[in-house]
């Protein structure tokens, strides 16, 4: 039988956010996106509260359990919110209360952070701007770009001749090739058949570019994305009462 990697089992999962590197009107999409890989057990946002672009947090705190961590700025021009926010992770760390981290910044001092919990075995997710360092993008596990979390402009009532501009994510989006890093994962789940299991080449994608993610490039799902690639075909096989999609490079 075919070997698939599932990287679902069940985690508690420590979120910690970076007050002043994180927008509060994607926190509802920021506890999903983290919520997708365990529990959250533990939530916590770092700041300054005595300070006015804190404000907007305040409202949300309550009606989500995120535990506000007072932080004092003692010299101007320093973060000390970035320090507060390493010590508490390394003591969840050792305490062994977690299986995994929830990082939610954009700030590259937090690099070193999610390197040294991966080393220690635990899983570590990063959510950021698409203007986060690529060393900690790559630090995580899995990283999420709150681009892609942001609400889509609606589009113009019928009747209007003026065509609705594209978002920056998805004129980015038209610019960005998939077929690299598809074929990359597809090498690497490849079985003897020449067929790929899905799911694994999607662990795959996730070791090549943890900031790899469907929605990136204007699709839902993993398997809509692959479907846009004519040169890709799909199967599906039924294992112990699961569909489990399969894809072929085609000659």
């Amino acid at each position: 039988m075919v070997k698939i990697i599932n990287e679902n089992k069940t985690k508690n999962i420590a979120l910690l956010i970076d007050g002043d590197n994180a927008q509060a009107t994607l926190i509802g999409k920021i506890l999903a996106e983290a919520g997708k890989h365990g529990a959250l057990t533990i939530r916590r946002i770092y700041g300054d509260w005595t300070t006015s672009n804190m404000q907007g947090w305040k409202n949300t705190l309550n009606t989500t359990a995120i535990q506000p961590i007072q932080q004092f700025r003692y010299t101007v021009g320093k973060n000390a919110t970035d320090s507060a926010m390493i010590i508490d992770a390394m003591d969840i760390l050792h305490g062994l209360l977690v299986d995994g981290f929830c990082l939610v910044s954009s700030d590259s001092d937090y690099t070193r952070l999610a390197t040294r919990i991966r080393e220690s075995g635990f899983f570590v997710m990063g959510i950021g701007k698409q203007l986060t360092p690529k060393a900690f993008v790559n630090a995580c596990n899995v990283f999420v770009y709150t681009e892609i979390l942001e609400p889509k402009e609606t589009s113009l009532p019928r009747g209007k001749k003026t065509a609705r501009k594209a978002s920056p994510r998805e004129e980015k989006s038209k610019k960005i090739d998939a077929l690299p890093l598809l074929k990359g994962a597809y090498d690497m789940a490849i079985q003897e058949d020449d067929w790929a299991n899905l799911a694994t080449m999607g662990f795959y994608l996730h070791q090549l570019d943890p900031g790899f993610d469907p929605r990136t490039y204007g699709f839902k799902q993993l398997s809509q994305l692959i479907k846009s690639y004519p040169i890709f075909e799909s199967r599906f096989l039924e294992q112990s009462g699961t569909t489990h999609v399969y894809v072929k490079l085609k000659e």
